[in-house]
């Protein structure tokens, strides 16, 4: 096994400086939280009893001695999430797996889980992001009842794995065990659907055919297939270590998904009598760097680039995008998953799946292997894959060679030298861009800027054919504190449209994309967003614009100084369009305490006034040098 490298030694060593204080806050917290005996001790006999008058007798009598362990479920399920739907389940074969081993377990709260696959494009998508916030707060309701002695996550999609992380970590001196759902099998491929779209984009097919050809793709129980968000939540948590190993991308309704979902509430049991893997040990600054730099090696979700700064923060660590871009720097692509590549995460689990990829990576030095998981101590038991033999669950160790060199690679043959995801700045401010889906030759776009308020204008252009030219869409007003910073994917299948008709192209905005951001430039998460002042405001149609990814910069050209001029005001009609309806005037608070894109666009976690991770400042001039050898 090869040495740390030296830039992921320099940010990880950065990160703990930058984080002396508030790491130091949330272990001191947590160790009192812990010194505190468990609940079953502490809870008076009225509280005790109120905790179990539900409970079948077996439990209860259980419960009366004393001694053992009770373990706290929290579940994401619903039925509106194919994903989640396989929760249902789950909380029985939890209890009767821990009865197995003389404990209990009770499902302590449930968390709301949204589809944004439902909402894309939607009202309803503006509340997406906050949510991730409330199914934190909701954890947190779930956990302080202060009866449990461990806890076990159901969450699987874009939100609800940062919020019941977040939460979770409230509760850091408890053991924590994550159990996922597993994907569904694969439907038509990749390639097809997105064809059908941007035909339905163009007016070439109707609704009938695109709905036939989405109901193809989505068509049963499990995670969606694609590399979006909900695949990323997956393999950093399995990562991390708060998975059991390879647990990530085993079907649902499976008796091996059913064998790792009762050895999960078994494994919470024991870590909870072994007084070990508490959870506040396990996410630490090395476990941020390595689920960093694993989603950078797989090309994943955007989306990370703001929950992984929430989701660190409530651990006290403190990373910012110059850290993600430093680390992209230096870390190998080793997995084509669409949209990345045509291949779902079925074909990337058969070819590998994470166990290849995090034997890859610490293999070659590229994350940290001596870290503390719910396993123990070391990364090497997530170099495993589960299987049952004769009924019992078993390990065997992973593959050590790819069984499918086009889905996945080793780092020594990567499909890029670098991560997937780069910090690009100027005068308009800093955003990411995710560059693993574009192609070299579509990285850098200097063309006039069309702006638009809302994603429904720029449609209606590109239906027209006002967009038909070499152009940068710019989408301003869709920052966190202005409508809680909506994804934006229904508007990557006329830009793609666009480039594939040979215009140069390109989309600025201070919103988000999908977890599933595609093969045209996006500068997003553009922070500080329009409505906080930031530079987006000051832009005017047909301003010269240059995204130029490779060099990470996004500026305008030619203007001399861009604040100077007047800022554009949002338009009345669509501030209290973006104010009300939908439950959105249930989080109006939300709206105006929310931290930017780069402190994690969180009510619940803001970077300090004061803290190296606020940018009141000018960008910073010292970009990354890619050309260091990865």
């Amino acid at each position: 096994m090869k040495p740390l490298h030296p830039v992921v030694a320099e940010v990880t060593d950065r990160i703990r400086a930058r984080s002396a204080a508030t790491r130091a806050d949330y272990l001191r917290r947590m160790d009192a939280a812990g010194s505190d005996r468990p609940g079953r001790a502490k809870l008076s006999c009225a509280n005790w009893a109120h905790a179990f008058a539900g409970a079948p007798i077996r439990d209860k009598l259980t419960a009366m001695g004393g001694r053992e362990p009770n373990v706290g479920v929290v579940t994401a399920y619903n039925d509106m999430l194919s994903a989640h739907q396989p929760f249902e389940r789950f909380p029985q074969i939890l209890r009767d797996a821990v009865r197995e081993v003389n404990a209990t377990a009770q499902v302590a709260g449930g968390v709301p889980a949204m589809c944004d696959g439902v909402t894309q494009g939607r009202p309803g998508m503006e509340l997406s992001l906050f949510s991730r916030d409330v199914i934190a707060m909701s954890t947190a309701v779930a956990l302080t009842h202060d009866a449990f002695d461990a806890g076990v996550m159901l969450g699987v999609c874009d939100k609800i794995v940062p919020g019941l992380f977040m939460g979770a970590l409230a509760f850091g001196h408890l053991p924590v065990v994550f159990a996922p759902a597993g994907p569904m099998p694969s439907g038509i491929p990749n390639a097809e659907k997105a064809r059908v779209r941007a035909e339905y984009a163009q007016g070439k097919v109707d609704r009938a055919v695109l709905l036939e050809s989405e109901i193809g793709s989505y068509h049963s129980p499990g995670t969606c297939t694609f590399y979006g968000t909900a695949n990323s939540n997956q393999m950093m948590m399995e990562i991390a270590g708060l998975h059991l190993p390879s647990t990530a991308f085993v079907h649902p309704e499976t008796g091996l998904r059913d064998a790792l979902t009762a050895a999960a509430g078994q494994r919470a049991v024991m870590l909870a009598r072994e007084g070990g893997g508490r959870m506040a040990d396990v996410i630490d600054e090395r476990a941020v760097v390595n689920m960093i730099v694993a989603l950078l090696a797989t090309g994943g979700s955007t989306n990370h680039a703001i929950h992984l700064v929430a989701m660190a923060r409530a651990a006290g660590v403190l990373i910012d995008w110059t850290d993600m871009d430093q680390l992209s720097s230096v870390t190998p692509l080793l997995a084509r998953i669409y949209p990345n590549g045509s291949a779902d995460v079925n074909a990337f689990q058969a070819a590998g799946g994470v166990a290849f990829v995090t034997r890859e990576l610490a293999g070659n030095g590229h994350i940290h292997a001596d870290v503390t998981t719910i396993m123990g101590q070391g990364i090497h038991p997530y170099f495993q894959e589960p299987m049952l033999v004769d009924g019992d669950l078993v390990w065997k160790d992973g593959v050590r060679e790819s069984l499918d060199l086009d889905i996945l690679r080793p780092a020594a043959d990567p499909f890029a030298r670098d991560g997937g995801l780069r910090l690009v700045q100027g005068d308009l401010g800093r955003a990411v861009i995710k560059v693993s889906a574009v192609k070299p030759e579509n990285r850098i776009v200097e063309a006039p800027a069309a702006v638009f308020e809302t994603q429904e204008a720029a449609l209606e252009a590109f239906k027209a054919g006002k967009l038909d030219r070499d152009v940068v869409v710019v989408l301003r007003f869709q920052g966190p504190s202005a409508n809680g910073m909506p994804e934006l994917h229904s508007l990557s299948p006329a830009l793609s449209v666009l480039q594939d008709k040979g215009f140069r192209v390109a989309f600025v905005t201070d919103g988000r994309m999908s977890g599933a951001s595609g093969k045209t430039p996006a500068a997003i998460h553009v922070s500080p967003e329009a409505l906080a002042g930031g530079p987006l405001a000051h832009v005017r149609d047909g301003d010269l614009i240059r995204l130029d990814a490779d060099a990470g910069v996004l500026t305008t050209v030619g203007v001399a100084d861009l604040t100077a001029r007047p800022a554009a005001v949002r338009s009345d009609g669509n501030a209290a369009d973006s104010a009300w309806g939908y439950g959105r005037e249930l989080f109006g608070a939300f709206r105006h305490v929310v931290a930017t894109a780069e402190e994690g666009a969180s009510v619940c976690f803001g970077a300090p006034v004061g803290s190296p991770q606020r940018r009141d400042v000018p960008p910073d001039p010292n970009l990354v040098d890619r050309t260091v050898d990865a």
